[in-house]
């Protein structure tokens, strides 16, 4: 199972969104992947896989070599369907 940490600069409103969104995602495509939210300061204390943001916060953050998925559009399912997939893709490979 992937820890992943759902993250914006606040930790309040739109990663709370995006956090609803990839779970529904995780559970209909029966993804191995546990989440919890944050904000962008959480990242330095975030023992875990990947860190799910928007893009426009993705290049402005030391992830301590955590892996970064991002997404532009935080409620398009398909979208983060396939950054969640490509995340797994590069574990199993």
């Amino acid at each position: 199972m992937y820890k992943a940490l759902v993250a914006c600069k606040a930790g309040m409103g739109s990663s709370m969104m995006l956090k609803i969104k990839a779970d529904q995602v995780i559970k209909e495509n029966e993804l191995p992947i546990v989440t919890q939210h944050g904000s962008l300061d959480s990242i330095a204390d975030f023992k875990g896989d990947l860190i799910l943001t928007q893009s426009d916060f993705a290049d402005r953050v030391d992830t301590h070599g955590v892996y970064v998925a991002s997404v532009d559009n935080i409620l398009d399912k398909d979208e983060i369907k396939a950054v969640l997939e490509d995340f797994i893709a590069t574990r199993q490979g």
